[in-house]
């Protein structure tokens, strides 16, 4: 096995992933392939080793800690204690650090605005304040940047100014190191905890301090040729090959866990309801992904210290810490091959279970968390069931670790900083994979089939670069309309945004994430808000604004992880998001003014192995039924939304500061999908959609203008075989009615801003992308000769036969609709492609003053 390398730090924390943790281990470790670690890069005379020079800064700054802490605590309570920090304390260390005897700066003036740093080094301010202001509060009656807390202060100069690219600012207890990020959504820095640093002589880390933060750290003659910004590139590059780590990690992972649980000898249950078949082999792999989701969720909510709420104890902090956490098991994973005995199994559950209960696991200082996610029935088989430690910490490892090849070395991942790009290349792998069990002889495995899930899901990864220029031109401006309102904070919180192809959430969380510090910037006044700050307003704005779509239903349980993970407050459980995050086809839907125009005849035309006859009977009785009743009653578009919009707002309105509460809402919005006024609205909007793909022949059911009008007006009379035949057409076509899923946005005039990437796919069927995955010796032949292998298949397999023939009717049935639905009058000829069905949705749903930001191919 690699061997592992630590990247734990006792007062250091990274933020944003700007300089990350295993960086900074290859830093402290004078790594041979990270550029600018030699002595002479740091100056030094030939000879003289950067452990001898660190050395002697340590004695003289330990003394002069001392000193000045004690003249601190003995500053009268009037004293700024301003001219103190500098002298006896900051100005000390910068001068170990290489730069001299520091200058003060005048203030820098940008459009007006003047900004008071203290010092600079050439390209680099230098901020330095008392220990008796925090970094992160701002000063009260004082308006402007010279009001602003000491960390806004300066990364609002560094985000406006053209000539600065990365600064300094320290109270003297905490030392952070900041960089431009005017186009990051998250705040990103390094902090040095200077006072624990040196009251507790955490040596070690004050050797990355100052290799970190030395003079010839930042010098250049332009700010972009520094160490420092060339370590961030650096780090860059190697965080791309740990996501693609991660990716093929996961999916590992994901084996081994599958093949842990039917290969133990104790899960006879489990091993039996694979072989019957009571339990699927796809519902097993859902079972798995949500385990892996449970364990991506606590690496992060570890990693950042999320987990436990401010109150808990430090008795059960440590409890968790060395018995029960993931990261306990990550650091065995790391040294070790493990055993064949599950305790480290039923550790978890007992964590799992807890997460999912309103009070939490007292013992283990665990608050309850609740959500589907930790719920019983989330993975019932995998909770009951037992898997060796082996095969755990094998899974462990796979997701905690990536290898380097060239050290062979293990390298944490950096969960603390996981970003929602590796999180969107997770899920991108993870739709080209397809699940083999075989309970009998305890194997699991995935096989990769590109070009079957994503295309059949319309599932499609967008790169972080692509969605910054979206969030420029598309989210911006609407935030900044709705800042500049007379309530700002309410006319933040009462936008609404939506992605009709959500996926994992990457352009929710990056749109979340930019309203969200506009919001904390408003409630704090400062332009960088503290972080703690931005995460508050961020569980704001993702309870508040964000919606999503996705007909993959995996992908909308990844989304709402993806915005737990994000949003998540210590001590807070998780929010309720099933009415805001939802599958479906955001494509096939009814809208009111459909619904009351009626059934049109163009909904019968042959598709497949329809009878023509039936398809021209059918297009008579629907003309007939439209020219009689339909005209006289009218149709469900004069339906009354306003108590659903009121429903929804009222659930919203609702505390979720406890697992009860959130239960409470989710309890709420069950009872009122479950209304008879909900049920008949959507059964009758599922009626209207499938008048246009139900297969047209003598054992199938006729839908038409008769049965959508008695769907509209008597629910209750509707036949059971065509409610069913309805039922299984929505399932299959995941239906998505927008009014429907969302009323209360309707009930406001629609959506302030609609973004996203749409799938960019012709809608069209075709016989090589269908075989490509699953024989691709039919999808390389050519005319007729495929056509006759493909005609041999009803004979020789009839389970392909069938999954094609149902593949091209699900594929022809959607173009039917688009082209004749009346949805898509600019989509009525021609070839199609999905991209330009999704702008006439995306512009459809808007309010009268919406947005719309897209990634255009």
């Amino acid at each position: 096995m690699a061997r592992q390398r630590s990247t734990v730090f006792t007062t250091i924390r990274t933020e944003g992933g700007l300089l990350p943790a295993d960086l900074l281990a290859r830093v402290a470790a004078q790594d041979r392939d990270l550029p600018g670690v030699r002595p002479a890069d740091y100056h030094l005379v030939q000879g003289e080793q950067l452990g001898e020079r660190v050395t002697r800064s340590w004695n003289r700054l330990t003394g002069a800690w001392k000193t000045y802490i004690n003249a601190l605590a003995a500053l009268p309570e009037g004293d700024a204690g301003t001219t103190l920090t500098r002298e006896r304390w900051l100005l000390p260390l910068f001068e170990e650090l290489g730069y001299g005897r520091l200058q003060t700066s005048k203030a820098e003036e940008i459009d007006g605005r003047s900004y008071p740093i203290s010092h600079e080094w050439g390209h680099a301010p230098i901020h330095l304040v008392s220990a008796r202001i925090p970094l992160d509060r701002r000063t009260a009656g004082v308006k402007g940047a010279s009001g602003a807390s000491p960390h806004s202060l300066v990364q609002e100069f560094l985000n406006r100014s053209t000539g600065h690219l990365w600064a300094f600012v320290s109270n003297g207890l905490s030392l952070r190191v900041l960089r431009d990020n005017a186009s990051l959504t998250r705040q990103a820095y390094v902090e040095f905890d200077l006072e624990t640093m040196f009251a507790d002589d955490v040596f070690d880390d004050f050797v990355v301090l100052w290799l970190t933060c030395h003079q010839s750290r930042i010098e250049a003659t332009e700010p972009a040729d520094c160490w420092l910004e060339k370590w961030t590139a650096a780090a860059a590059e190697a965080g791309t090959r740990a996501r693609d780590e991660l990716r093929t990690g996961v999916e590992a992972a994901i084996e081994a866990l599958g093949a842990g649980f039917v290969a133990h000898p104790a899960n006879t249950a489990l091993k039996e309801r694979l072989r019957t078949g009571e339990l699927s082999t796809f519902d097993y792999y859902r079972q798995l992904l949500r385990l892996i989701y449970r364990l991506l969720f606590l690496f992060v909510a570890e990693d950042r210290n999320l987990l436990h709420p401010p109150h808990a104890g430090d008795t059960e902090r440590r409890r968790y810490a060395r018995y029960y956490s993931l990261t306990h098991i990550r650091t065995l994973a790391g040294r070790r091959r493990g055993g064949p005995h599950p305790d480290l199994w039923r550790s978890l559950t007992i964590v799992f279970d807890g997460l999912g209960r309103p009070d939490g696991v007292p013992e283990l200082g665990l608050p309850g968390l609740g959500s589907f996610l930790w719920s019983p029935a989330a993975s019932p088989d995998l909770d009951t069931a037992q898997i060796a430690n082996h095969h755990l910490m094998s899974a462990v490892r796979l997701l905690g670790f990536v290898q380097d090849r060239n050290e062979n070395v293990l390298r944490p991942v950096d969960y603390r900083n996981l970003g929602t790009e590796e999180l969107g290349a997770i899920y991108e792998s993870l739709l080209e994979q397809h699940p083999l069990v075989n309970a009998d002889a305890g194997t699991f495995t995935l096989n990769t089939a590109a070009g079957h899930e994503r295309k059949t899901t319309g599932s499609y990864y967008t790169p972080t670069s692509l969605i910054t220029e979206l969030l420029d031109s598309a989210v911006d401006p609407v935030v900044a309309e709705a800042a500049a309102k007379p309530n700002a904070e309410e006319a933040i919180l009462d936008l609404r945004v939506i992605d009709p192809a959500c996926g994992s959430g990457h352009f929710l969380i990056a749109a979340a994430h930019r309203i969200a510090k506009q919001l904390a910037a408003i409630r704090t006044g400062d332009a960088e808000p503290a972080p703690d700050a931005t995460r508050t307003a961020l569980r704001d704005v993702i309870a508040r604004c964000i919606h999503g779509i996705d007909l993959n239903p995996m992908a909308v349980e990844l989304c709402k992880v993806s915005l737990w993970m994000e949003s998540m407050e210590p001590g807070k459980p998780l929010g309720f998001l099933d009415h805001r995050i939802v599958r479906g086809n955001a494509l096939l839907g009814a809208t009111p003014d459909l619904l009351h125009a009626g059934v049109p005849d163009d909904a019968f035309k042959k598709i497949g192995d329809d009878v023509p006859s039936i398809v021209t009977s059918l297009k008579k009785r629907n003309k007939a039924a439209r020219g009689g009743q339909a005209d006289l009653f009218g149709g469900s578009g004069d339906t009354d939304f306003t108590a659903m919009a009121a429903a929804v707002e009222s659930l919203d309105s609702l505390p979720d500061s406890s697992v009860t509460a959130v239960r409470e809402k989710a309890q709420r919005w069950a009872d009122l999908v479950k209304t008879l006024a909900y049920q008949s609205a959507v059964h009758a909007a599922d009626t209207w959609c499938a008048a246009f793909v139900a297969r047209r022949s003598p054992s199938e059911p006729s839908i038409t203008q008769e049965q959508f009008d008695t769907a509209q007006r008597f629910p209750d009379r509707v036949s059971p075989r065509v409610r069913q035949r309805v039922e299984q057409l929505a399932e299959q076509f995941a239906f998505l009615h927008w009014h429907l899923a969302f009323p209360d946005v309707r009930a406001r005039g629609g959506f302030d801003l609609v973004l996203g990437n749409p799938p960019w796919d012709m809608v069209q069927f075709t016989e090589k992308e269908f075989f490509a995955s699953r024989q691709p010796e039919i999808a390389s032949l050519a005319g007729s000769q495929r056509k006759a292998a493909i005609a041999a298949l009803e004979e020789e397999d009839p389970s392909l036969w069938y999954d094609y023939q149902s593949a091209r009717r699900f594929s022809d049935g959607q173009s039917h609709f688009i082209r004749a639905s009346g949805r898509f009058p600019l989509c009525g000829v021609g070839r199609m492609n999905t991209f330009a069905v999704f702008a006439e949705v995306m512009r459809s749903e808007l309010n009268s003053r919406g947005a719309v930001g897209a990634v255009i191919p």
